[in-house]
Order: structure tokens, then C-alpha cells, then sequence
């Protein structure tokens, strides 16, 4: 194994409003972070990047191995100088979050009642072959599931960057790794069923057709890519490496991208259809406005939105229509980072923060409840004649109860009896009865944290 250097704890000043690794890095946009005694861990660009939060700062530390094991144009010495870029851009941090929690909460009340329970969900910026690999896998799936066959395509086609707590990382296998005679049976061996035939065509596509820096061109000119992506691929151009491109990719440097285009594009690919096509374009290629929109998503749509009709004419299944429809919708009221507002929504949707949504639905509002409770006590007691001292046949109780509550117009009634057999009295015996009323008045007061 080769030999290992490790920095010192370097941090970046940042609240857990704006970032929440414990949320973000759960919620099924990147599948390859495992938390290892309360740090986060993950092989970014042949550097294994460590993490942890505290609520003002996003500590980082990177293990690097040494040039035997650094993968070809990366620089050892040049890992420390720009992890902190690579990680501002990883989490794309020029974005204010608080403002467009805030924008998304004036334009939508179903947002704004559920996103105090997941504040700091970021989209990632992540590496664009990465996201398309990663979300072919999603197919019929579920996060857990997911980053397993992810991890096994790093483990057996990926290059080893380090250990930790006894446990490999190893980089996500580009292109040509997965192009590979044999590729496919492997992947059905290890698992990935269909999906083991869309990653071996969609790697030969991308390698051998379309080449790598088709993926580049279809990204959002406006959002930096993962720099040292592009730096790996501007290097091969120089050592005039040939690249086969497409009549499609190179009619594109004459044509800026759009995010219709680049979904299109993707939608070429085998194994990609409409939601993994915008999975790749919101968390691979910067297109901010890409609504994927799955299961979770349309039961969102479904549910909150009124999507799909109702009662017995109520559509089940999404069709192309409806999945344009409801894309539409949400970028109406949620605007450019429509995506990113979806995303927080669709976590807040996972059976696995169920709890964390609860938990702040109890609190949300400010509420003053009032009740008001009337009970009246009725007591007849038979009392023996002079001389007498035999006790009362029946003791009878009856109440009754009545609260208010000034939140909900409503009201509630119980009427109970209790009886209770004494022993006999004497035949000749009065009976006294007596009358008493209370009125209980308390205030409950719950306010949101």
C-alpha cells in the first residue's frame, strides 16, 4: 500500500443555514460519502476529502497518496492550494441559500410550511460523468441500493486514493474504464441486473463517439465546473491526445448550450430518460431550473400541487405530458434554481426524515390555545332519620365537561356517570342533594423554535 499524506484541519466559515452536510450529503445526489465516527469522507479528484460542521464553520482535511498512486495529471504538492475552491464550487457556495429559502417561501406556502425542518439542502456541483453513471444506477431503486453498486464500480474499476479507519477509497472510474471488453457480465455478477448493459453502452458512447469533453459543452456557462475536471481534460488536448467528436458536439461550440438542449442530448444516451437526464443536468451540468421529477417528486406534485385530477379520475402514472406539465409548474413559482427548491421538498418527502419533518411540524406555528372546562358534580346522599347511623344506599356523580379552543372552531362533550353501592339505609331516610359547579380555565402556548 502506498504511503499516505495527511493535512492538518483547515476550516471554512459557513452556517448550517446555508450548508448541511449531515442532510445534503444523504438525500441522493451524491452516493459515494460514507461517514466514518462522525466525518464524512469521499475521494474528490484523486484526493480523499474528509469533513466535518460545526454550526459556523465546515472543517476539511485531505489525504493524498503519494505519486505512485496519484492518477495522471494531478499534482500532490497542488492538493492543498486548491481544495478549498474545489470544495466552494463542490457545494456551490456563491449561491446565498438563506435568500432563496427566503424568495421560495414568499411564492409558495406548501414550501414555506415544510422547509424550517431542512434548511442547509445545497445541490451539488458534481463531476457530470460521475452523475450520469450514478443516476443509470438509480433506475428502480433506492438510495441505500445505490451507493452500494456505486461503490463497487469505484472498488473494482476505480483507482485507489487512500485509506481510512480501514477502509478503501477509490476514485469514480472514468469513461474508458467502464467501456472495457467483459464490463457488462462483471456488473450483471456483481448485481446491477438491466442497468449492467446502459453503463458498458453509455461509457463505449461516451469514450468512443462522443468523447469527453462532450459532456463539458453541455454545461451551464454559467456555473464553474469542478476545476480540476477541466484542467484534466485542457491537459490532453495538449499532449495532443485524439478525441473522436460527434457531428452533434461539435455543431455545439457554435451554439451555447441550454438546459433544453443538454436534456435532450442526454436523453441520446442508452438508459437515460427524462429524470435521469435531469438529475445529470441539475447536479452535473449546473442547470439550476431541472425539475427531476420521480416517484417522491410526483406524489409532491400529486398531494400539495393538485397534480393528476382527483378521486376515481385521479392519474396514476406519469406520462411525457404530465412530466413537462409539473417541471413547468414548479419553475413558474419557484423560478432560475427551481431544481434546488425541488430538492428540499423531495427530502423532506424520504420515509428517512420522516422524523426530522415531524419534529419541526409540531413547532411551526405560533399557536394560543385556550380551554375552558365546566364541570358540574351532582352528589345524592340518602340520610338515615335521627338515631339512625346506617350509611347511604347510592352515591351518584355526574359530570359534565366542556373545552374550547380558540385555534379550531370546535368543541367537545363527556358525560360520565359513577355509581357506587353503600350499604342500606333506613326506609324513613331523607334525601339531601347537593350541587357544586367549577369552572377550569388553562392556557397552552406553542410557539415555533
Amino acid at each position: 500500500m502506498a504511503s499516505q499524506k495527511v493535512t492538518e484541519w483547515r476550516k471554512l466559515p459557513i452556517s448550517l443555514t446555508e450548508l448541511c452536510i449531515e442532510t445534503t450529503l444523504r438525500c441522493g445526489q451524491s452516493f459515494r460519502w460514507r461517514k466514518i465516527n462522525e466525518q464524512w469522507h469521499c475521494v474528490l479528484k484523486g484526493r480523499l476529502i474528509s469533513l466535518k460542521q460545526d454550526p459556523t464553520h465546515l472543517h476539511y482535511k485531505v489525504t493524498w497518496p503519494t505519486s505512485t498512486a496519484t492518477p495522471k495529471n494531478e499534482h500532490p504538492q497542488d492538493f492543498e492550494d486548491d481544495t478549498s475552491v474545489l470544495l466552494h464550487n463542490y457545494f456551490a457556495l456563491s449561491h446565498s441559500l438563506t435568500t432563496l429559502y427566503a424568495q421560495w417561501s414568499l411564492s409558495d406556502a406548501n414550501f414555506a410550511r415544510r422547509a424550517p425542518a431542512f434548511t442547509g439542502i445545497r445541490i451539488l456541483n458534481q463531476d457530470a460523468w460521475e452523475t450520469l453513471i450514478s443516476f443509470i444506477c438509480s433506475s428502480n431503486n433506492n438510495i441505500s441500493r445505490i451507493s452500494q453498486m456505486v461503490l463497487k464500480l469505484c472498488t473494482h474499476y476505480g483507482p485507489y486514493v487512500a485509506t481510512v479507519e480501514g477502509e478503501a477509497f477509490h476514485d469514480f472510474p472514468g469513461p474508458e474504464a467502464l467501456a472495457g471488453e467483459g464490463v457488462e457480465a462483471h456488473l450483471r455478477e456483481l448485481g446491477f441486473g438491466y442497468r449492467a448493459k446502459y453503463i458498458a453502452e453509455t461509457a463505449g458512447c461516451v469514450a468512443q463517439v462522443y468523447g469527453e469533453r462532450w459532456l463539458l459543452r453541455l454545461r451551464n456557462p454559467g456555473v464553474p465546473a469542478l476545476r480540476a475536471a477541466e484542467e484534466d481534460i485542457l491537459v490532453k488536448k495538449e499532449e495532443g491526445a485524439e478525441e473522436k467528436e460527434s457531428v452533434e458536439s461539435k455543431a455545439d461550440l457554435d451554439n451555447p448550450p441550454t438546459y433544453q438542449k443538454a436534456h435532450e442530448a442526454l436523453l441520446t444516451l442508452p438508459g437515460v430518460g427524462p429524470k435521469v437526464s435531469d438529475c445529470v443536468c441539475l447536479m452535473g451540468l449546473g442547470w439550476g431550473e431541472s425539475v427531476p421529477i420521480d416517484t417522491h417528486v410526483w406524489q409532491i406534485a400529486q398531494r400539495d400541487y393538485n397534480f393528476g385530477g382527483k378521486g376515481s379520475a385521479k392519474t396514476k402514472t406519469l406520462n411525457k405530458a404530465m412530466y413537462v406539465a409539473v417541471g413547468d409548474h414548479f419553475r413558474k413559482i419557484w423560478g432560475p434554481q427551481a431544481g434546488w427548491a425541488q430538492s428540499v421538498l423531495f427530502t423532506a418527502n424520504l420515509k428517512s426524515f420522516s422524523e426530522q419533518a415531524a419534529g419541526v411540524e409540531k413547532k411551526r406555528v405560533v399557536k394560543v390555545e385556550e380551554e375552558s372546562q365546566e364541570e358540574m358534580v351532582t352528589t345524592a346522599e340518602v340520610v338515615p332519620k335521627p338515631g339512625k347511623n346506617k350509611g347511604v344506599v347510592v352515591k351518584i356523580e355526574e359530570s359534565e365537561e366542556m373545552a374550547a379552543t380558540t385555534s379550531v372552531a370546535m368543541s367537545r362533550k363527556r358525560k360520565t356517570v359513577a355509581a357506587e353501592v353503600i350499604p342500606k339505609a333506613e326506609p324513613d331516610a331523607t334525601v339531601q342533594t347537593t350541587t357544586t359547579r367549577t369552572l377550569r380555565s388553562s392556557k397552552r402556548i406553542k410557539s415555533q423554535v
